[in-house]
């Protein structure tokens, strides 16, 4: 146990459940579940179980580091690594498993996003035992795989190669990695049955992955390893805010994992859901009789249906004649938007930003 490390990516801004979720307070620190639990905490307390709690790496913007102190108390400050800008998933596992790699060279390495729902969280941690102890030993990149049960077309998909022999049967050698897809493909992989979602929960050792980045981003695994002799000294920040200045924004899927001849997955089924957008949470929220799902304590609704709703419990809201929309008010900011183009949220946020300031977003 001692030589199993978790990395937890919460750097994001969640422009996606805007307003809700601010520039200033993202929804990895929102309990938006009503658990009264931020789902960063919820996280952190999953990996408790899996690993030591010393081991635990919260990677975060340099604004966030506050955030992060007061919803995990008693959190070392080594155990957070505060980014001075944000450069993808790549730069970010760099940095990590460098800084690791430099405290325990045996070091077993689970990366994970903070913001993920996870129902079923005795099959998770069995998962992620069975990675781990895959990893352990193997010149080996991991990553979680789903089990569809629709045809979604959010998600990215993974497809996986039958033939492919490992000492535990549910870990199979990647065939490829597939962006979001259209419907119609989205239909055509759950029929295939070899294909599962991709959860962006990656398991290796930091060895393997050190390797990677050195055959698959060389210029990035360049930069980080300059640092081998400074992590975890003064000099550590400093070192960083060069070499972030200096590095692309890359994703850690785009740089190494498709590129990768040595990824496999793990086909899993534990209530998984990224939670990336209004519509994701709606399908895990309590319905009315008109399959509405409601936040807030005076929302009055006539002849809306199917409606996701989230108001401050202070607020008065009557909505008639609704179906299939996002209304949401944040810090008097209001969001009503059909659930089909919540998509364009995105580009909404960044019209709002150039057209009315960065104060409301």
């Amino acid at each position: 146990m001692q030589d199993r490390y978790c990395v937890i990516m919460a750097g994001g801004i969640g422009s996606r459940f805007w307003p809700l979720s601010r520039t200033g307070h993202p929804k990895q620190f929102l309990d938006i579940l009503g658990t009264g639990k931020s789902l960063l905490r919820q996280t952190y307390d999953r990996f408790k179980i899996i690993c030591p709690e010393e081991n635990i790496i919260i990677v975060t913007s340099e604004s966030y580091t506050d955030l992060v102190q007061e919803q995990i108390p008693g959190i070392k400050p080594r155990q957070i690594i505060a980014e001075p800008q944000r450069r993808n998933t790549a730069p970010c596992v760099a940095y990590a498993c460098n800084k690791i790699y430099a405290l325990d060279r045996e070091a077993n390495i689970v990366v994970t996003p903070s913001d993920h729902l996870i129902k079923d969280e005795p099959s998770f941690i069995k998962s992620i035992g069975s990675a781990l102890e895959f990893t352990k030993k193997k010149n080996a990149l991991v990553t979680l795989g789903i089990r569809p049960d629709r045809p979604d077309t959010g998600y990215g998909y993974i497809q996986f190669r039958e033939d492919g022999s490992t000492e535990m049967l549910h870990i199979r050698p990647v065939k490829t990695f597939t962006e979001k897809p259209n419907e119609e493909m989205a239909k055509f992989f759950i029929r295939s049955g070899d294909f599962l979602w991709n959860s962006g929960i990656f398991i290796w050792n930091a060895k393997a992955i050190l390797r990677a980045f050195e055959e698959y981003l060389p210029e990035v695994a360049t930069l980080f390893k300059d640092g081998a002799n400074i992590y975890n000294t003064p000099e550590e920040a400093e070192f960083i805010r060069k070499a972030y200045s200096q590095c692309k924004n890359i994703s850690i899927d785009y740089g190494i994992m498709e590129k990768a001849k040595n990824v496999y997955v793990l086909a899993s089924d534990f209530g998984w859901s990224d939670l990336g957008t209004w519509t994701s949470l709606y399908e895990h929220l309590p319905h009315d009789a008109n399959g509405n799902a409601v936040t807030g304590n005076h929302a009055m609704l006539d002849d809306t249906k199917n409606c996701i709703i989230n108001i401050p419990k202070d607020k008065l809201a009557v909505i008639k004649g609704l179906e299939d929309f996002i209304v949401v008010e944040a810090e008097n900011i209001l969001l009503i938007c059909p659930k089909s183009q919540e998509q364009e949220i995105r580009q909404l946020v960044s019209d709002v930003k150039v057209k009315k300031g960065e104060k409301f977003t």
